[in-house]
């Protein structure tokens, strides 16, 4: 069967949804090949043993806010959304994309949003890194299997290994703790998150996970994986052993671009190369969200790729308008993340790369995060500005107000000179950033 389209998706993750209700708006129809929804809330609210959010069935509205897409949605945009359906090959230069099942689809316009996937430990090659129990959180299907595996693991020894100290290492590890787990993290870095967070900030958060109970292995690598069919243990590059009933890796995504070798521009991660308006290297190929490597005006134009729901919405609305020839101004994009973990929640707004100077504020002490972890202890609040070329170019905040929030976003699109005594920005808190406004 061959089948020709004007517009086409090419979609694994929730990326793509908002790409199709932009479409739709200005007056397009398209076809979406695609698997499963992947949440940014997996590493978070999905994992809470008590008050655990869900997927309210089939819907690509993905917290987004606007009529929900179900299945009558496409129906009525006229959208062929064929689930289930794994591109096999792609050509190009025919404009053909090729299912596994043999079908071919021509089109006129591409939009490739296939995401990224994680590092997987047998990427390294560690002996034992194919035994069951080892997981990994992606989409839905990835949070199920792993909330299946934390009752088994109460039910044996209740031991868990985190490899990874980033953002999903984070996360995971706060709600394997809160469902009663034994919970160590083991990762190469000298401090938690340590992409973006500074020793300093990384210390009160080390210290609230340790009162928490849980474990932090720092400077370490999980170099083998021993059971007997499932893992039962993990062994560290200093040769020490730790028992494992389950094992989380976060150790990274790379971006799904394998299928577009050949043909497409990549940077050296295997990002897809787009301009300003997520147009590829090749003529009515673009590329939105994960897998995307853009410009980020901010940072003088550098290639960079962002792994947010943030910037998955909005690279998908603005290729849209681009594809429709109604924005020809370049992405302006301000990177953001944000996280929940226990009783914390923080935001970071702006740029944290190739700064000279991470200013903080607020109380960041051992003995404060201790007093935050306690049950019902105090919600913290600190934060910290980023200085790059004499500029505020990056804010974070723990436990900041909605206003708070809204100010740092302001000041770091704005990025305005830093005072010339820093210590201003120390004792001021975020209400330099509010008087800024």
């Amino acid at each position: 069967m061959q089948g020709i389209v004007d517009k086409h998706v090419i979609a694994s993750n929730q990326r793509p949804r908002q790409k199709e209700s932009s479409l739709t708006r200005v007056g397009f129809g398209l076809r979406v090949t695609g698997g499963g929804i992947r949440a940014s809330s997996l590493s978070k609210a999905y994992l809470f043993p008590q008050g655990a959010a869900r997927l309210p069935g089939f819907h690509t509205c993905a917290g987004g806010g606007g009529e929900r897409q179900g299945p009558d949605w496409y129906k009525e945009k006229g959208i062929a959304y064929l689930t289930n359906s794994r591109v096999a090959a792609a050509d190009l230069a025919a404009r053909s994309l090729t299912l596994a099942s043999g079908d071919m689809i021509t089109y006129q316009q591409l939009v490739v949003a296939t995401g990224a996937d994680p590092v997987r430990m047998t990427d390294f090659k560690a002996p034992g890194a194919d035994l069951s129990g080892i997981h990994y959180l992606r989409n839905v299907a990835d949070a199920d299997a792993l909330l299946v595996a934390v009752e088994a693991a109460k039910a044996a020894g209740n031991k868990a290994v985190v490899v990874g100290g980033g953002y999903i290492g984070l996360e995971v590890a706060a709600g394997l703790s809160m469902h009663g787990l034994d919970v160590t993290m083991v990762f190469p870095d000298d401090h938690l998150m340590a992409r973006i967070f500074n020793a300093e900030l990384a210390a009160f958060y080390e210290a609230y996970y340790a009162a928490k109970g849980i474990r932090l292995l720092k400077g370490q690598l999980a170099k083998e994986f021993r059971g007997d069919g499932k893992v039962s243990s993990v062994v560290l590059s200093d040769g020490s052993t730790l028992p494992a009933d389950l094992v989380l890796v976060g150790a990274g995504a790379r971006p799904v671009s394998g299928l577009f070798a050949g043909q497409l521009q990549l940077d050296k991660a295997g990002g897809i190369v787009v301009d300003g308006n997520f147009k590829t290297s090749v003529d009515g190929v673009y590329a939105i969200g994960d897998v995307a490597a853009f410009p980020l005006l901010a940072a003088g134009g550098e290639l960079v790729r962002q792994e947010h729901v943030t910037h998955a919405r909005s690279s998908a609305a603005h290729a849209a308008k681009a594809l429709m020839g109604t924005n020809p101004t370049a992405y302006d994009y301000q990177p953001y993340f944000y996280s929940r973990e226990f009783n914390l929640s923080w935001q970071l707004f702006g740029q944290t790369e190739g700064a000279e100077q991470v200013v903080t504020w607020g109380t960041l002490d051992v003995a404060a995060a201790a007093a935050s972890a306690a049950p019902g202890g105090p919600a913290p609040k600190f934060g910290a500005y980023w200085i790059k070329g004499g500029r505020v170019v990056g804010a974070f905040i723990e436990g900041g107000a909605a206003e708070e929030a809204a100010a740092l976003k302001a000041l770091t699109t704005a990025a305005p000179a830093a005072p010339a005594d820093v210590a201003e920005l120390r004792a001021q808190g975020v209400a330099w950033a509010l008087s800024k406004l």
